[in-house]
């Protein structure tokens, strides 16, 4: 059994800790896997663990209401507004799991695949990337990196893994409408905005239609019951996730000290 739960929208600090309590209660054995499917209210920048704040503008951030959060897995800077952000915690022994972050990361992608081409969209693969090709500055959506989803010749969904020794956290954004370049305008020394837009598109950019949250997230999920041979049951955070979430916002996702740790 899989579970699968509609979060709705919530501010960075607030998703970032419910997948990370998700995540634990599901490597504890105290929840199945379980598929997260969210949005972003208001809008922010998700910094990947690693990443230094020092490449955002937070003045500007501030000024326009845009937040900013450092994710717990890896990876570049990616706008959140305007899209479908998915989670997929598993433990460490589940099959989709097994092996090491490539090889769980190309089976995710194959349902990732299947949820674009559900959608209509032409042209779509994930494969390793040219050295050359891969970004070298601060926005995730700049160029693909290995087996990261592409439809019609540009990057659609970033993705990154985080693996500890009981588990696996996934989680992704498929931009659906907007401008892909409007990261540019938040952070210091991002490649030009047309440069991201030959590189990246949004679900609209590619399909010329406007596809609802509702209508993605239903693509998502019949995608990944297909293509990972999942049996979805409808469900919720539990009391004991809520409370574990809300104290991972206070004490590390809401907190000035893990934003600004790098």
């Amino acid at each position: 059994m899989f579970r699968l739960i509609y979060d709705g929208a919530h501010d960075g600090a607030t998703n970032m800790a419910r997948d990370e309590a998700i995540s634990r209660a599901v490597s504890a054995g105290q929840q199945p896997p379980t598929l997260r499917l969210y949005g972003w209210q208001p809008p922010a920048i998700s910094l990947g663990q690693s990443q230094r704040v020092d490449s955002v503008d937070e003045a500007r951030c501030r000024a326009d209401g845009v937040g900013i959060v450092r994710r717990p897995t890896g990876g570049l800077a990616i706008l959140h507004a305007d899209e479908l952000t998915y989670s997929v915690s598993l433990p460490i022994t589940h099959p989709i799991a097994e092996g090491d972050v490539m090889t769980s990361y190309r089976r995710i992608a194959e349902a990732i695949m299947l949820a674009l081409r559900l959608l209509g969209v032409r042209g779509v693969g994930a494969n390793r990337v040219a050295k050359e090709d891969k970004a070298k500055g601060p926005v995730c959506f700049e160029a693909p990196s290995d087996y990261e989803v592409v439809g019609a010749g540009r990057k659609l969904v970033g993705s990154a893994q985080w693996r500890r020794v009981d588990g696996v956290l996934q989680h992704g954004s498929l931009p659906l409408h907007g401008d892909i370049a409007r990261i540019c305008a938040y952070l210091f020394d991002a490649p030009t905005p047309e440069r991201v837009r030959a590189h990246a598109a949004t679900l609209q950019d590619v399909l010329g239609r406007k596809v609802s949250w509702e209508e993605a997230a239903d693509a998502w999920q019949r995608a990944f019951a297909e293509a990972l041979d999942i049996r979805f049951t409808a469900g919720a955070l539990s009391a004991d996730e809520l409370h574990c979430a809300e104290a991972l916002r206070v004490e590390k996702y809401a907190n000035d000290g893990w934003t600004r740790r790098r």
